[in-house]
């Protein structure tokens, strides 16, 4: 829905949010969610009920450093100043979520449907014994990686391709044809991380691909099995689903800005 009055303003907000104890980013009738924890802080503020949309919508467990958001405001409220706005819908917060940047935007702006492309972090936990501090932000993998061999593997599935075997049931996407654009893997330490960008996702798509990948990693599939799961296009023959708490939804690009680099 586009806003037609003068004194509403369309915001883009970049949201951080610990998805630990969180059930997802939408609304539900039972748990606590991000969309709710916004929509109530945003709603305190304006005096009235505030509608957010975010550019995906992440699962329960699932984390974010940078997810677009956008909401109509009072212009008058955001305009006097916009950093004191972002402090004030945080106080409003739970401490698990906050608000790091805002800017006004055109009033047909449309975080979900105007978004180019999205990128996601995986992360792994690559030693023999299980963390303590990181328990909630890797999935642990105690038998080492190979790590050329999952690079290889990610190879294949760059480009534009039919992911329906990385697609799970449920999705609500009109077509299984995505657009992979980059896919790296790299470690630093313990942590193993898989960086992927696509035009957008499927549902359960860069945890499915995860599963698939971990498999190639630990020597359970050759690399080139990638391409026979594409070819095949069956849910059933692909890997596991990783745990939605290795996730990380790390960027939201559109045509003049992206929530990697916005800053006040």
């Amino acid at each position: 829905m586009t806003i037609d009055t003068p004194d509403m303003q369309r915001i883009a907000l970049v949201v951080e949010y610990d998805g630990h104890a969180l059930c997802g980013w939408q609304r539900q009738n039972n748990g606590s969610s991000v969309q709710q924890h916004l929509e109530q802080a945003l709603g305190l503020i304006e005096g009235a009920e505030v509608a957010c949309v975010a550019a995906g919508r992440t699962d329960a467990g699932v984390h974010a450093e940078a997810m677009a958001v956008h909401a109509d405001v009072h212009r008058s409220r955001f305009e006097r100043s916009p950093m004191a706005y972002v402090h004030g819908v945080n106080q409003g917060l739970p401490e698990s979520i906050r608000v790091s940047a805002v800017r006004a935007v055109a009033a047909d702006f449309h975080a979900r449907f105007d978004c180019r492309e999205r990128a996601y972090r995986y992360q792994i936990w690559n030693r023999g014994t299980a963390p303590a501090i990181e328990r909630w932000r890797h999935w642990w993998m105690p038998r080492t990686l190979d790590l050329a061999a999952m690079q290889q593997a990610a190879e294949y599935l760059k480009g534009r391709h039919d992911f329906s075997c990385f697609r799970a049931s449920g999705c609500q996407a009109s077509s299984p044809v995505r657009e992979v654009r980059t896919l790296s893997i790299e470690q630093h330490g313990w942590c193993v991380s898989i960086n992927i960008s696509a035009d957008a996702f499927l549902y359960h798509m860069v945890r499915n691909i995860v599963g698939s990948l971990v498999r190639v990693g630990t020597g359970k599939w050759q690399a080139a099995h990638m391409a026979d799961l594409i070819a095949g296009r069956d849910r059933v023959v692909a890997g596991e689903t990783a745990p939605a708490h290795g996730l990380y939804f790390t960027q939201a690009v559109y045509d003049d800005f992206s929530t990697g680099n916005f800053k006040h």
